[in-house]
């Protein structure tokens, strides 16, 4: 059993930055990040493959957010840039058991542990 943690979430203004940090991120392991507004679907952030570090964004968020991990810290981190309001939701990070090398998921139902996630709010 993994129990993750997310951390690093706030209110911010429109057009700053937040960085988020998910533990553990045990190694060879491929992990996400997903978040949800109000309502049923929890909608694909970003992933990370176990081995090698590929890399995966939703087409709507490539360029302002950055998914990466560290080993020696043991942490999944997103980087955050330029925020928008309808960046607002619960961001949770998750990992899948049973991971194949450079393999990233971008479906929620792809991962086994999920973290109990962080509240970012973007005000205009």
């Amino acid at each position: 059993q993994v129990q993750l943690v997310e951390s690093g979430g706030g209110l911010v203004q429109a057009g700053a930055s937040l960085r988020l940090s998910c533990a553990p991120a045990p190694r060879h392991t491929a992990m996400g990040w997903f978040r949800q507004a109000p309502g049923p679907e929890r909608e694909f952030v970003a992933a990370v493959s176990g081995i090698g570090e590929t890399a995966a964004y939703a087409d709507a968020l490539q360029g302002r957010f950055i998914v990466s991990r560290d080993d020696a810290r043991n942490t999944l981190s997103l980087q955050m840039n330029n925020l928008k309001p309808e960046d607002t939701a619960v961001y949770y990070c998750a990992a899948r058991a049973h991971s194949f090398g450079t393999s990233y998921y971008s479906a929620a139902r792809d991962y086994t542990y999920w973290g109990q996630g962080t509240q970012v709010t973007v005000s205009s």
